[in-house]
């Protein structure tokens, strides 16, 4: 043996990986690679054609000219009764305290054991505006902009239980897993201002709303289109001031350096969404630190402005912070704003008259606060709002611990309303029957509602689609909606 010989190299990472890229070996190499940096082998091949650019939220050109460019999405958990506020039925009050004239089953209710008789309506109506538009007495602000509002009165959709009815309303589908209505919005259009989130959520200091972030998710789009949710207490984004000031050159240079290593890091991971996000989302909290600060900020509003959200009053304070940053997000190019309550608050199974009472109190004055501001400042025009929940409530009382005094569910009937972002204002659309209780005339389905608000933003329900599997994903799922052109101005 030579003493004085070196001995061999140990073998590198990359001698090793030449070594085992051919055989049973390489093959199950091959596959574990895939795992990590494309989500397996077969949403390799199902993405392919997708680059890595489609994910960012740069502004996309609409398929036809939009009447809006935002939502604001007043999103009421739990399901608001459509015959105590917005559809009345005076057949339904002279039968309050009568058994239901028909066949219990036809209610829809999962438990036919308690049901109890029926229930009048809990508040008066009276008309409003030049529209004579009808709106219950627990509304008396939003009952000022009826001019401006289109109820849908006809709505309907295929669950009666939250949790599938909350799925189908933000995602079209029954099940969880599935891109929300805001993901789609900013998938099919990007935002205008990229230096804050094009997707933002706003929750309540009680808690989160029923089903929790699933409400905003991304589902099996790229990570990138969802929800943000901003905290709903103290500093709505946690660190947007740098920990320490430095020059401008220094700070512009160390960005851009940055942008290179992640450009390089993502040129050798193609196809990898989640890459893809996790750098769009420190690149956005990194242009935040110059814009979101300003744009959170609620201090340069008027006091006739606070007064008029209802801000510093105990009742409405919290929802009338949330609706003012909702006007200033949007104004900044924000393309879709959710506001939600916590749990389920407009689910009404006892005590329907308080419990109504106390929700229309605490959101009545912001949300009109909101369509004047809005209107006055320009922004109305080209602002989609949305008002409503998952489903109704029906003409019978249930069954409680507080005895007969409140509403089950309904899927057969709901009211929700629009305003602005092209919507024919002063409107009523659709007819349910003498109780309330089923749609007659002109039904709108959770889809048909869908494809509405992306046609008003310029999206055609069926060419916004995403391929998963070889199948063309849509919001709208396979069965063609329709969108509902009578309520356009």
């Amino acid at each position: 043996m030579n003493m004085n010989s070196q001995p061999e190299p140990l073998s590198t990472r990359r001698d090793f990986f030449a070594r085992t890229s051919d055989g049973v070996m390489g093959a199950a190499l091959t596959h574990l690679l895939c795992q990590d940096f494309f989500g397996g082998t077969a949403a390799l091949a199902n993405d392919a054609p997708h680059a890595p650019q489609q994910y960012d939220l740069k502004p996309k050109q609409p398929h036809h000219p939009p009447a809006a460019t935002s939502v604001i999405q007043l999103f009421m958990n739990g399901g608001p009764s459509q015959m105590d506020l917005f559809d009345p039925k005076p057949v339904l009050n002279k039968m309050d305290g009568k058994p239901f004239p028909g066949n219990i089953e036809d209610l829809g209710n999962s438990n036919t054991t308690s049901i109890g008789e029926m229930l009048g309506g809990q508040y008066k109506f009276a008309r409003h505006g030049e529209s004579g538009m009808w709106m219950a007495d627990v509304l008396p602000e939003t009952a000022k902009m009826t001019d401006e509002l289109c109820l849908i009165n006809s709505m309907w959709t295929d669950h009666p239980n939250h949790d599938n009815a909350l799925y189908k309303i933000h995602s079209g589908r029954l099940f969880m897993g599935y891109p929300t209505l805001g993901s789609w919005t900013v998938y099919g259009l990007g935002t205008e201002n990229q230096n804050l989130p094009a997707y933002v959520v706003l929750t309540d200091p009680l808690g989160a709303p029923k089903n929790g972030t699933r409400n905003w998710t991304s589902g099996f789009l790229p990570p990138t289109y969802q929800g943000t949710r901003l905290r709903p207490t103290g500093s709505p984004i946690l660190n947007l001031k740098p920990q320490y000031d430095q020059p401008s050159a220094v700070t512009e240079s160390a960005r851009k350096l940055l942008n290179q290593l992640d450009s390089i890091h993502r040129e050798k991971r193609p196809h990898y969404p989640l890459l893809d996000a996790r750098i769009e989302s420190y690149s956005l909290a990194a242009r935040m630190q110059m814009s979101a600060t300003e744009a959170l900020d609620l201090s340069s509003e008027t006091k006739h402005t606070l007064t008029d959200y209802g801000i510093g009053a105990q009742e409405t304070d919290s929802y009338g912070k949330r609706c003012l940053l909702a006007r200033r997000l949007v104004e900044r190019g924000v393309r879709f704003v959710q506001i939600f309550l916590e749990e389920q608050p407009w689910d009404s199974h006892a005590d329907l008259a308080a419990n109504h009472r106390a929700m229309c109190q605490r959101t009545d004055k912001p949300v009109a606060g909101l369509l004047r501001d809005l209107k006055q400042r320009g922004l109305l025009d080209s602002t989609l709002v949305i008002w409503g929940g998952e489903f109704g409530r029906t003409p019978t009382t249930q069954k409680s611990a507080n005895g007969f005094s409140g509403r089950d569910h309904n899927m057969q009937a709901f009211t929700s309303w629009m305003a602005g972002g092209g919507i024919k204002g002063g409107t009523t659309y659709g007819v349910t029957d003498e109780f309330g209780h089923s749609v007659v005339e002109n039904p709108v389905s959770v889809h048909d509602f869908h494809a509405t608000i992306l046609h008003q933003l310029g999206l055609h329900h069926q060419e916004l689609f995403y391929t998963r599997s070889g199948l063309e994903e849509r919001l709208t799922g396979v069965n063609p909606p329709r969108v509902v052109k009578e309520i356009f101005s």
